[in-house]
């Protein structure tokens, strides 16, 4: 399919033009025209693909003989290593440094030997491909045309920083490109190329403004990311010489019983993989990425970096069924979801709070796929497909609520909806998305839920009945902040560009959207993954009762507000009527001013509660680190032992 060497090539030579274009005022309108151009044609290719390739049982694969491509990825690695190594010296990093050449020398020593064994087509299509391609084809598309209007309003609030801005969204092309790269490759070595391209990209993203904080949390996310690839060379390696396969495909065939020596393998992937999805303890590299312009976050968090990790995890996710990988999988999984939505209670900040929610959100799915059953694959990709488009629609909003407050923290969201209504609406949809009945997100941990019980593991029902406990309270505070109003709340001028709303709307109207579609999508997107991935017919995992009670409850959500607004018409129309504060009676004049019982004057102040003394970041997160640490060391010691 040249479709697919379209979606790999196109958006580096689109990287290409972005950043000899430069960032002259002049070369605007054009940057801004060639970013949403090249979008729209992404967002083509995907969908092409996906009329192409869905409803049908089979899967594809693709160029069996590929020698000089074969050169040519093995001489990108090593132009991957001699970048860490230029910025690790720069910066005296050198354990960066040190993890790169450990990761790749021994690929490429694997190729240069001729000990790599000949594999079978080195790219390979089914539905779970077209699904992630969609995910990262029509968000990351989205992401990138918001991304222009953003990043001019960035500079003239941080004037400060260097402007680089045609190298930014170039980074935003070349991780576009990188992810499709990676889904379609089943030659590990290849899928191998593209995953540390996602590493360093992710590095020189977060470290775009240059300053001592982004710098420090860019190399952060660079070593964590780069000792998940050194597993993920590891797993390539005993592969190869051990068992003699390359391809991914081929891997999931085996049977472990048979060949326990698999289990290494298996093992390190996941570990890669976990490393990726910013599992605990690896956690801290996307918690410290929020530094970065919100679009890099956006990318990071909804479309690209993470959900690599769970892709793979959700591909080798039969395997791990009843496995020692599966537990080690499952327990870091349910812990990081609990955890990190504890944490999210205590935070303030917008942008930091969805960093929370996400590791929170990737626990849930990491937990999914290791339950390894096909209600649980079900869920995971039900729960990418939602998170993706939620998240970055809420990642969008708090950007564009900072440019044009010069605030992202909650606390100054107060009563958003007088102040930037339109923004505010949208906000609330991405909140709704993330939680309440009945978008997909409630769905899918529903389906969770009854795989958790269905494999026996009370923890991981513990863990998702008090994670999603915690979940609703933050999201419930937020969205109470955004209806908070203080009498003569003022409305503000909303400076948000249009290229920015352009990307706002489509992803709003997606939420929506997918509420009502939810059943086709289960039954001809995920349906058909399930019989693919466990190789036999799987009975839908929401049956039709399910789906008339959530079409229900949606007409209901839709309905109620429509019939409020009709009623109150038939009563002489829709009236707004801004009582006083009450503030048991003893107004200073206005509404932000009252008497206290001296009798003096004092301002009013309202807050949520965050506990940050119980469950702060600085309270619990240590414990949590030590402890998934531990968990983590003990389970490869023991995979490992017992495979070997």
């Amino acid at each position: 399919m040249r479709i697919i060497e379209f979606l790999i090539f196109f958006p580096f030579a689109v990287a290409l033009v972005l950043f000899a274009m430069g960032n002259s005022e002049m070369v605007y309108e054009a940057r801004k025209n060639l970013v949403k151009g090249a979008g729209l044609a992404i967002m083509a290719a995907v969908i092409y693909l996906a009329v192409r390739v869905l409803g049908g049982k089979e899967d594809y694969s693709f160029l069996t003989k590929a020698e000089t491509a074969n050169m040519l990825i093995m001489a990108g690695e090593l132009v991957l290593m001699g970048v860490v190594i230029f910025y690790s010296i720069r910066y005296k990093k050198i354990y960066a440094m040190l993890l790169s050449i450990a990761g790749t020398l021994p690929i490429v020593w694997l190729d240069l030997s001729g000990r790599m064994p000949e594999g079978e087509a080195h790219f390979h299509i089914d539905n779970l491909t077209v699904i992630m391609c969609l995910v990262v084809g029509i968000v990351g598309s989205l992401i990138c045309i918001y991304a222009v209007g953003y990043i001019k309003d960035y500079h003239q609030h941080h004037r400060d920083y260097p402007e680089r801005s045609n190298w930014f969204l170039a980074m935003l092309f070349v991780f576009l490109g990188a992810m499709f790269g990676l889904l379609f490759c089943d030659n590990m070595g290849w899928m191998y190329f593209f995953w540390e391209i996602t590493s360093v990209c992710s590095f020189l993203l977060i470290g775009y403004n240059k300053q001592p904080e982004s710098i420090q949390n860019s190399f952060k996310a660079l070593w964590m990311n780069l000792l998940g690839g050194c597993g993920f060379a590891v797993a390539i390696l005993y592969s190869a010489l051990q068992l003699h396969v390359t391809n991914l495909s081929q891997l999931l065939t085996i049977d472990e019983a048979a060949v326990p020596g698999v289990m290494i393998v298996l093992v390190m992937l996941a570990f890669a993989a976990m490393t990726k999805s910013a599992q605990f303890p690896f956690c801290g590299w996307l918690l410290g990425a929020m530094v970065a312009p919100t679009p890099t976050s956006a990318l990071l968090h909804s479309a690209t970096m993470v959900k690599a990790g769970v892709y793979l995890l959700i591909r080798i996710s039969p395997m791990m069924k009843g496995t020692l990988t599966g537990v080690l999988v499952t327990l870091i999984g349910g812990f990081t979801f609990f955890a990190a939505s504890l944490m999210a209670i205590a935070t303030s900040d917008g942008k930091r709070l969805l960093a929370h929610s996400t590791v929170s959100n990737l626990g849930l799915i990491v937990a999914c796929a290791g339950v390894g059953l096909p209600e649980s694959v079900w869920a995971g990709v039900m729960l990418i497909v939602f998170h993706a488009v939620s998240k970055s629609l809420m990642f969008l909003c708090v950007g564009a609520v900072e440019n044009v407050t010069g605030s992202r923290n909650i606390e100054d969201m107060h009563g958003l909806i007088i102040k930037l209504p339109k923004l505010a609406i949208v906000m609330i949809i991405g909140i709704c998305g993330m939680y309440l009945a009945p978008f997909g997100m409630l769905i899918a941990k529903w389906a969770a839920l009854k795989s958790f019980i269905d494999s026996n593991s009370v923890w991981l029902v513990l863990f998702l009945l008090f994670g999603t406990a915690s979940t609703s309270f933050y999201w419930g505070k937020w969205l109470g902040k955004l209806f908070a109003v203080i009498h003569k709340s003022q409305a503000l001028k909303d400076t948000t560009h249009r290229s920015e709303w352009q990307s706002i709307i489509p992803l709003a109207s997606l939420v929506v959207a997918m509420c009502f579609l939810f059943p086709s999508i289960s039954k001809y997107l995920i349906q058909p993954v399930l019989s693919q991935m466990f190789r036999k017919e799987v009975p839908p995992v929401i049956g039709g009762s399910d789906i008339i009670v959530m079409l229900f409850m949606f007409a209901l959500v839709v309905a109620l507000p429509i019939a409020g607004v009709f009623i109150s018409r038939q009563h002489g129309g829709i009236t707004e009527h801004n009582t006083r504060s009450y503030m048991s009676g003893v107004n200073a004049a206005d509404d932000r001013h009252f008497l206290n019982s001296f009798g003096d004057v004092q301002s009013v102040y309202m807050s949520n509660w965050y506990m940050i003394d119980f469950i702060g970041e600085l309270k619990i997160m240590k414990p949590c680190l030590f402890l998934s640490t531990a968990i983590l060391i003990t389970f490869l010691m023991i995979i490992v032992g017992r495979a070997l």
